[in-house]
């Protein structure tokens, strides 16, 4: 939905200041709940829990029922949310009751009930009445959608009406529109949208009979949703932190990946304590051992955010993996090439040491071949085990790269310069 530049500053005012409340309080009536649906769950959470029931209520005759809907499911007490409800108005309480019964993440916990049904034989003179009386009723436009003995026939665009006559009956004007079941989840309604580019898709019962209407732009905040997931999980932070969170929240997040890197960290500190006796003999390995490390992190971290998005999209299968992570491999292996051959000029002509030069280029090819293994391979594995693949894989990309980087590295180095 379009947010005004005023909107966009109050949302920062609110992300930005210690009492949200009162902040929030200052909003005009009519933009206050348009504010609470663009910011973080855990905020709105907090604010609307913290209005009174009679702000709450004001606020709601602004929105659509299914946006209503999004904001009542964070009410934490059931009795109150209740209450809130008995006091709309009647159209209103029965939209918000019906959608209330659904999944909040199924595509029936997400249509809209903004549509209005018409019969093939039905004019144009006969749908522009009943779109007055559907926008007198709602304030709305709705979407119009034609059906045959009561199952969805296709749909008729608003400015139809005023491309035809008005006598003449909607069913030589029908176009497509996509359908999906109502019980269907998130990334599936995805799916159907990218695979079916539309303004909008039909949720359908199981006997095919009209349930709502999913618009565009529910879907492209669902994409945003779970894009932001992917970007809190690919870094080990929980979808569930919030930028204003206490610094002991934040703690009780983080914590365990931190631990665990910690020991990842130690398994690759433990490699280079085996080849002690060669950095003690060539010193300058010290000075190339965080290029080599970082190099290999960073190219791990690009093949996993390509591999990841492939997953979500579902455009990798486990049948299909394998040439990926080829793939990932000999573009890991040509990178490798290109930047250990810059890297050996330079060790070469800086160190006056070609073996040395030597030594880290081929390293470096290494690396990134296993870089693009790793970053492959780990997302595709948690996958296949039921488990998010973005989530926390950074860890264990950057501790094969670290531990099989500094193995190759410094075992080379071993036998060709000692």
């Amino acid at each position: 939905m379009y947010k005004s530049s005023v909107e966009k500053n109050h949302i920062h005012e609110i992300m930005i200041a210690t009492d949200k409340i009162s902040i929030f309080r200052d909003i005009p009536i009519n933009d206050q709940g348009f504010v609470l649906l663009n910011i973080s769950r855990t905020l709105r959470t907090r604010i609307i829990n913290r209005l009174k029931s009679v702000e709450i209520i004001n606020l709601l005759h602004y929105l659509a029922p299914d946006d209503s809907t999004d904001l009542l499911q964070n009410i934490t007490s059931a009795r109150r949310r209740k209450n809130i409800i008995e006091k709309l108005s009647k159209d209103m309480k029965e939209k918000i009751e019906y959608l209330l019964k659904f999944d909040p993440t199924s595509a029936a916990g997400i249509m809209s009930l903004d549509y209005i049904e018409v019969d093939c034989e039905t004019t144009f003179h006969e749908v522009s009445k009943i779109i007055r009386k559907h926008e007198r009723r709602t304030g709305k436009l709705p979407a119009i959608l034609v059906v045959h003995e009561g199952l969805l026939h296709g749909e008729i665009l608003m400015h139809d009406l005023g491309l035809y006559p008005r006598e003449e009956e909607v069913s030589r004007h029908i176009r497509k529109v996509p359908a999906i079941h109502y019980d269907l989840g998130e990334s599936d309604i995805i799916n159907q949208f990218k695979k079916n580019p539309h303004s909008k898709i039909v949720v359908l019962d199981d006997d095919r009979s009209i349930m709502g209407v999913i618009y565009s732009d529910d879907i492209l905040k669902l994409i945003q949703k779970q894009s932001s997931n992917a970007l809190y999980d690919f870094a080990g932070v929980s979808r569930e932190e919030d930028v204003l969170d206490s610094a002991l929240t934040k703690v009780r997040y983080r914590y365990k990946w931190l631990i665990l890197n910690l020991g990842t960290a130690f398994l690759a500190a433990s490699v280079i304590g085996l080849f002690a006796d060669t950095l003690t003999a060539v010193i300058l390995l010290a000075a190339y051992m965080p290029i080599v490390a970082g190099m290999g992190g960073n190219a791990g971290t690009q093949a996993m955010a390509v591999t990841v998005r492939g997953l979500t999209l579902k455009e990798i299968e486990l049948k299909t993996s394998k040439r990926v992570i080829l793939n990932e491999m000999v573009a890991g292996c040509i990178n490798g090439a290109i930047t250990g051959l810059l890297v050996a000029v330079i060790a070469t002509f800086v160190n006056r040491s070609p073996m040395l030069g030597l030594v880290v280029g081929v390293a470096m090819v290494f690396n990134l071949v296993i870089a693009g293994l790793f970053g492959a391979l780990v997302p595709v594995l948690m996958k296949q085990l039921g488990k998010d693949p973005a989530t926390s894989a950074t860890i264990f990309i950057t501790t094969a790269t670290d531990v099989l980087g500094f193995l190759v590295f410094l075992g080379l180095a071993t036998i060709v310069l000692l």
